[in-house]
């Protein structure tokens, strides 16, 4: 899969996280969940919207236009925060082509979201209005096995049920996966808040449902915390301290993760299975694809016709402008009390890319449930990235 340059997309989009600035009198704690105009400044046609739906946004025009931050707000807003609310020809452009696609999908679609940003762009800041004769007479791209689609029809071989079946009996079995109820994991992790240096993980999980993942940056902790039935987000790089969740997609997919560490109830976890989709490969290796609904949010799940393991799981986050594709690969299976974990797993989104690795794992041990809660957010100051040439 073709993935833009770190320079190109991890790194701009790392500033626009960090540099977006809470709107002046917000308070940490919130009875109803935090919007759009609650935190960031100078807000216009993105109201309404959960704080972490329209940091999707912003990963969704990146993706459409090729666009880092800068490109947008200015490169004079390195290092000076305040000024990414402030108004550029390119953020203007950007609010009447929202309303553009908004009026299009009401008017002649009747409200279905048949036309996104990335119809046209498809990763280009312009739009193209001449036809390519390459393109035409070239041999067509494969087609990107990530798209999402609900397969009208429904291949009776194999079906979901014998493709799962044989994911658990690839993993260990039903009874050995019955016998692990926790583990704890500490190892490696690397991705845009780290600076794409590596730094300490440790991932807390249960069988019941919870599941709590730490990255040590260097500014501080980055966490994702689960407890079964809500899920909060934090770290130095988020526009508020600590974010709770709000069901849809994000939560969809937190409870997703959970789920696949304890993997036996997996077809229970998720409804309406389908098959029956094109034969694709990943790394030259041919899978077989089932799509289901986590909770409200479509997810595609990838196995090995070989061996039988989850290689990919793609769940889709839905913005007001589209929904977005949220990518983990997973790799290096090693036994776990008679279980196959994945001690490697890569997350990828419209905002960077992230990699996590096991060094060691421990299984059937007693987790304290304050690894679960709601994480608490650090008083010391967070330091800024220096200024870099984009």
């Amino acid at each position: 899969m073709k993935i833009r340059s770190p320079q190109t997309f991890n790194s701009g989009l790392l500033c626009l996280l960090l540099s977006l600035l809470p709107a002046r009198g917000q308070t940490a704690a919130q009875q109803k969940p935090l919007m759009a105009e609650d935190v960031f400044k100078n807000v216009q046609v993105l109201k309404g919207i959960p704080v972490n739906q329209f940091m999707e946004t912003m990963g969704f025009f990146s993706a459409a236009l090729g666009y880092n931050c800068t490109n947008c707000h200015g490169s004079d807003v390195l290092g000076n925060w305040e000024k990414y609310a402030n108004d550029t020809p390119v953020k203007q452009t950007a609010r009447r082509m929202v309303q553009v696609v908004t009026t299009i999908n009401k008017t002649l679609f009747g409200g279905r979201e048949a036309v996104t940003c990335y119809t046209c762009h498809r990763g280009s800041p312009a739009p193209k209005i001449v036809p390519s004769l390459l393109e035409q007479y070239s041999e067509p791209p494969p087609d990107d096995p990530n798209e999402v689609e609900i397969s009208s029809r429904v291949s009776p071989v194999p079906s979901a049920d014998d493709i799962l079946n044989r994911y658990i009996q690839a993993i260990g079995g039903a009874q050995r996966l019955a016998a692990l109820t926790s583990y704890t994991g500490s190892g490696r992790y690397e991705g845009f808040d780290s600076y794409h240096g590596k730094v300490g993980v440790d991932v807390y999980a249960k069988s019941t449902g919870e599941r709590t993942v730490i990255a040590h940056t260097q500014n501080g902790d980055s966490v994702t915390a689960y407890n079964g039935h809500n899920a909060w987000i934090m770290g130095p790089d988020k526009p508020v301290s600590v974010l709770e969740l709000v069901p849809g997609g994000d939560l969809d997919g937190v409870k997703l993760d959970s789920t696949l560490a304890f993997p036996g109830g997996l077809k229970q976890a998720l409804t309406n299975w389908r098959t029956g989709f094109p034969t694709t490969t990943i790394d030259d290796r041919p899978v077989q694809v089932v799509q289901a609904l986590a909770g409200g949010s479509r997810v595609k799940m990838f196995f090995d016709k070989e061996t039988g393991l989850l290689t990919r799981v793609v769940r889709y986050s839905k913005t007001i402008i589209g929904p977005v594709p949220v990518e983990i690969d997973y790799s290096d299976y090693r036994e776990v009390a008679g279980v196959k974990i994945p001690f490697q797993w890569r997350l990828t989104w419209t905002d960077g890319q992230s990699m996590f690795s096991l060094d060691e794992v421990k299984p059937n041990v007693a987790i304290d449930p304050a690894k679960f809660a709601r994480p608490v957010a650090p008083v010391k100051p967070v330091v800024a990235p220096a200024k870099t040439t984009q």
